[in-house]
């Protein structure tokens, strides 16, 4: 796999028009010979976050999705070849495919919870939210520097190993322990 440079959090943006509920079909995106899946644990804030520590990260949190981050792999490793930003390989209309939101007092604290992705039932992804690179107090305080986080944004937090190829036909679910699953089928 990949090696991660786990020093300092680093982002990439996706535009409203990525946005995409659960249980929807997903256009097969042009433009890209190599569309991918990335199963993301999803954190919504529900409270304004400006250069706050760590340790306050979580009270600005309202609560957790499956999320489902569709990458043009091609696009995105042109991007990188050149020293580009990855917009054209990360925006793609509908690539941000999120599933209901859960509460934190609901789901409890983030621990080992298990996070997978099969692709028309298949295996692909398996991994713990234990084993996210960046915690998730840490992702929050560290955008907090930069931007004036507040309620409605939304922050996908990593994926398992495992990344892979979707085509047209494939049906993808998502899964946390403990939330709703995110479905997409792909057209």
């Amino acid at each position: 796999g990949n090696v991660v440079d786990d020093e300092e959090p680093f982002y990439f943006s996706k535009m409203l028009h990525s946005v995409l509920g659960s249980a929807e079909v997903l256009p097969y995106p042009p433009n890209t010979q190599n569309f991918h899946h990335e199963i993301e644990f999803v954190v919504a804030l529900g409270q304004p976050a400006f250069q706050i520590d760590a340790e306050d990260a979580m009270e600005a949190v309202f609560g957790y999705a499956c999320g489902l981050d569709m990458t043009r792999r091609d696009l995105q490793a042109r991007a990188k070849s050149r020293n580009r930003p990855w917009l054209l390989g990360k925006d793609a209309e509908g690539s941000a495919v999120l599933g209901p939101l859960t509460p934190v007092a609901q789901f409890g604290e983030i621990g080992g919870q298990e996070i997978t992705l099969t692709v028309n039932d298949e295996l692909r992804q398996q991994g713990t939210l234990s084993d996210l690179v960046f915690p998730v107090p840490r992702i929050i305080a560290h955008l907090s520097h930069y931007y004036h986080l507040g309620p409605g944004d939304i922050v996908m937090t990593g994926t398992p190993s495992g990344v892979g190829p979707v085509i047209s036909g494939d049906r993808l679910e998502g899964r946390v322990a403990g939330l709703s699953p995110v479905t997409v089928s792909i057209a």
